[in-house]
């Protein structure tokens, strides 16, 4: 059996610079290397409708957006599967037979699904769907018998579940199944980028994300209202670093030749943090820094976008080949599953016969 990766975003809207330190880029390096047999990539749109679903149309319009930023980033259809999960049927029918493997009370004790429940105030009033979302989860990365699912930490609890009904089916029924592993991002500012507001997480609905697709203006106005140190009032006073949203994204970001190149002043961050620190460093000098930082990364990104937004068409086209392709890997997995619980009447000739032999006595 092969390395298998399997990995996906719910397309709830554009993609942002979180997304990408902390898998996009990750998942392009990992294309690149081709250590791995088989990489798929997905929309989760099946997922995002669990509390999305009384506006569908926000799926539908992002679903181009996510995917103009897989591909502006890098990542290249011909070395990884790129799919829409609703157009894989074969993934509702897995998920009900997991579900019969796993207790209400097991999925309610996932701490994952108890923060995602907190922060949708869905405390009185859970969709069922929203809560069953764990096994939907488990079973798009055993369809694909995936072996790596690169994730944040906070997924951890989701892995253990998948494996655990991995075990289990295989108990039951047959060695079908295989228990993923969990690749974490190389490095904790990678795992979690703030907000550019200094809270804990980048995100959509809190409107502090810088997106792949801004412009050099947007990012600049988005830069310059960065939270920095509120004890930091004159260029004079010592700085703190440490919790510090420009600082935490230079940590993401930023590299010696970016000093090089736009601040040959420091010879890298660790220089600067020290300068900064004991004081006499201005915050919209770091911003400036890190505006230059981020272009250089976005403008490439940019560009390739630019030329992919000229053939949308296109676009569809290679979502349709992926999703193909990924419904026949899932369908030959179905196959295996439906043989090892023994529903697999048709193709069963042994049971036809024996049926038939023993009403034809």
């Amino acid at each position: 059996m092969g390395k298998i990766i399997l990995t996906g975003d719910r397309p709830t809207g554009k993609l942002h610079l979180g997304h990408y330190i902390g898998s996009l880029r990750r998942r392009v390096e990992l294309q690149n290397k081709g250590d791995y047999d088989r990489m798929f990539v997905f929309m989760a749109d099946v997922q995002a409708l669990t509390d999305n679903a009384d506006n569908p149309e926000k799926i539908r319009q992002n679903i181009i957006e996510v995917a103009l930023d897989y591909l502006s980033v890098g990542l290249d259809p011909q070395k990884c599967t790129l799919y829409i999960q609703s157009r894989i049927p074969e993934l509702a029918e897995l998920t009900v037979y997991l579900m019969n493997l796993v207790s209400v009370s097991r999925v309610q004790r996932n701490p994952t699904v108890k923060t995602e429940i907190k922060m949708r105030n869905f405390e009185a009033n859970i969709p069922l769907g929203f809560f069953c979302y764990p096994v939907s989860q488990a079973a798009d990365i055993t369809l694909f018998k995936a072996t790596t699912v690169p994730a944040g930490e906070d997924q951890e609890p989701m892995l253990e579940l998948t494996r655990e009904l991995v075990r289990r089916f295989n108990q039951i029924y047959s060695p079908v199944l295989v228990e993923p592993e969990i690749m974490l991002p190389e490095n904790a500012t990678a795992r979690r980028l703030p907000g550019t507001d200094g809270k804990e997480k980048m995100s959509k609905s809190l409107g502090n994300c810088i997106y792949l697709s801004d412009d050099k203006d947007t990012v600049w106005q988005k830069v310059k209202g960065m939270y920095t140190d509120p004890t930091h009032l004159n260029v004079s006073d010592p700085g703190h670093v440490e919790g510090n949203a420009v600082f935490t994204y230079l940590d993401a970001f930023s590299t010696d030749q970016d000093f090089a190149d736009f601040w040959p002043e420091f010879k890298n961050l660790d220089e600067l943090k020290a300068a900064y620190t004991k004081g006499g460093v201005g915050d919209m000098k770091c911003k400036k820094l890190l505006n230059n930082v981020l272009n250089r990364i976005l403008d490439p990104i940019r560009v390739r976008r630019a030329e992919f937004e000229k053939d949308i068409p296109e676009i569809f086209n290679i979502l349709k080949k992926g999703s193909d392709a990924a419904r026949e890997a899932g369908a030959q997995t179905m196959d295996e599953v439906r043989r090892a619980m023994r529903i697999d009447y048709f193709e069963d000739t042994d049971l036809i016969k024996q049926q038939a032999e023993k009403y034809n006595k």
